[in-house]
């Protein structure tokens, strides 16, 4: 109920700004409208909502545009089964930036993301900047995360965040930053972070990011990657990723024993000419001792104009099982209104050596239609035959107004 109240004051926002503001203020978002069927995955019953998810964005509120609000929620109602409004307010938030010329300030819900940790938080950032090399960004405030119906935050779910990062180099960018969480039992997360990207030579992008765990004093998370442009058409890609799967402190399963997953890819994306685009990808997985080698092989083809197709194929083997799949979609703009889509995803896949193959597809069928510049409909029927299903339809049909 408190989320369908916090979307109410999103839709009212725009109407109480636009006349108290309205000699200067800019108003702009998106209302879609949207009607919905599927499988309850926990019931597994039929089920259908119809949904209104709402963005907006204000701003030149004031006479320096230094003030703005974005805003985005949505807001369903099951029809099937005897269901309780449920009402989602993602983020709504006020920016106000340059005060002083130095410091920009963020309040209400948003979301944060420093290398050291992610929230979305009900509360504050403040950013200092324009003050040489480095700039700096301090955040707190309630954590929020959404139940099956409502929000799941309790009254001791608090976040607080603090990053130092390089200013006003064009090729360098680097960050350096500390995470804390805390719950009704005490400090569940510790971390500090770190990423950087650097361009070399107009032709090499060398990128990481890791982050590092303080009660366990595990690095959780380490990427290093480079991008090599040989050509302007060929982009030539290479990873090394691991991660250690870390618990809150404060949760039971912090004590669980738990294995560290790494891996390497390799990838290939050259485009031929305007007709023909490929990649090809092999990455190498481990799970401390078990391995699995994956394939990607793609490729995109304009046979006609105004036509596009989309062609994948996967393969894995090793630890976890087998798999070979491949998808195909087709996209077509019957003319400047009207597009059509469609796809078939197919895979075969064996879990273990004792265990018969299995397999599973997908067919999806869509369209969108160009009412206005803007204003839009679009539909979208999807069926999964898989070993938990013969049939798994489901759907989507939207109205889309764009202010």
């Amino acid at each position: 109920m408190a989320c369908k109240r916090i979307f109410c004051m999103l839709a009212g926002t725009a109407l109480l700004l636009a006349s108290t503001v309205a000699w200067s203020a800019e108003i702009h978002g998106r209302s879609s409208t949207q009607f919905t069927w599927f499988n309850d995955i926990f019931t597994e019953k039929k089920q259908a909502e119809f949904g209104e998810y709402l963005s907006l964005s204000v701003n030149k509120i004031d006479s320096d545009n230094k003030l703005s609000f974005q805003g985005y929620g949505r807001l369903t109602q099951g029809i099937l089964d005897k269901q309780d409004t449920n009402g989602r307010l993602y983020y709504l938030y006020g920016d106000y930036s340059n005060l002083f010329d130095k410091v920009d300030v963020r309040l209400g819900r948003q979301f944060v993301n420093y290398a050291a940790g992610s929230a979305l938080i009900d509360g504050g950032k403040v950013e200092l900047k324009n003050i040489g090399q480095m700039a700096f960004s301090v955040m707190g405030g309630r954590n929020v995360f959404f139940g099956l119906d409502s929000d799941a935050t309790e009254g001791k779910d608090f976040v607080f965040g603090v990053a130092g990062y390089l200013a006003g180099h064009r090729n360098t960018d680097a960050e350096i930053s500390y995470f804390m969480k805390f719950d009704k039992d005490g400090i569940a997360r510790d971390q500090i972070g770190a990423s950087f990207k650097q361009y070399l030579l107009n032709s090499l992008k060398v990128y990481g990011n890791t982050r590092f765990d303080l009660p366990s004093e595990t690095f959780s998370d380490l990427l290093i990657g480079a991008k090599y442009f040989p050509i302007a058409d060929l982009i030539l890609t290479g990873e090394y990723y691991q991660s250690y799967p870390i618990f809150d402190s404060t949760s039971i399963f912090s004590v669980f024993a738990v294995s560290r997953y790494r891996e390497g890819v390799f990838r290939a994306d050259y485009t031929i000419n305007d007709k023909i685009s490929a990649n090809i990808g092999y990455s190498r997985q481990d799970y401390e001792g078990a391995d699995a080698d994956v394939i990607e092989v793609g490729c995109r083809i304009r046979p006609i104009e105004h036509m596009n197709v989309a062609l994948n194929y996967d393969r894995r083997n090793g630890y976890g099982g087998n798999l070979d799949g491949g998808i195909i979609e087709v996209t077509y703009e019957v003319t400047k209104q009207i597009e059509v889509a469609g796809s078939v995803h197919y895979d075969v896949y064996e879990r273990d050596k004792v265990t018969a193959e299995e397999t599973a597809r997908k067919y999806w069928l869509g369209g969108k239609y160009k009412i206005k510049d803007n204003m839009s409909a679009s539909v979208r029927v999807e069926d999964n035959v898989n070993a938990r299903y013969d049939n798994d339809y489901s759907g989507r049909v939207a109205f889309n107004y764009d202010f």
